[in-house]
């Protein structure tokens, strides 16, 4: 219970940290981020390491300031709200069912930009479970 608390104070300094830090990236639709995705509650998505980042997808920009993201994981998974690719000879999963509005100051690092073919089977993926 004590390292959880730690690990959310550790959070909360990473948080504080991209809010105040000034930067602004520009992402595009399609683009995978490593993300500030932090310490989150019961089974949702984490972040790792110390920056407690793990990549996204941009699925859809919102504004200047926030967008859509879908996060993604290399481990495999099974269901309808789970889209396998492949990413720079990397296996990957865009995990569907835990996209959410992001900031723009969470971004750390662009990766690279997912196939057309691909972005449009999670999109499938993304409207089917929503819809």
């Amino acid at each position: 219970m004590e390292e959880k608390k730690k690990l959310f104070c550790d959070w909360n300094s990473v948080k504080t940290n991209l809010d105040l830090n000034g930067r602004q990236p520009n992402p595009a639709q399609g683009e995978i981020w490593w993300a500030g995705v932090g310490l989150n509650i019961g089974t949702e998505m984490n972040g790792k390491s110390r920056t407690f980042a793990r990549p996204v997808l941009v699925y859809k920009k919102l504004s200047r300031y926030n967008f859509m993201a879908i996060p993604l994981t290399s481990q495999k998974h099974e269901g309808s709200w789970y889209v396998s690719f492949r990413q720079n000879g990397v296996d990957e999963v865009a995990i569907v069912g835990q996209a959410k509005v992001m900031s723009v100051k969470r971004l750390y690092a662009r990766i690279g930009k997912i196939d057309e073919m691909d972005y449009k089977r999670i999109r499938e993926a993304f409207l089917e479970l929503y819809s």
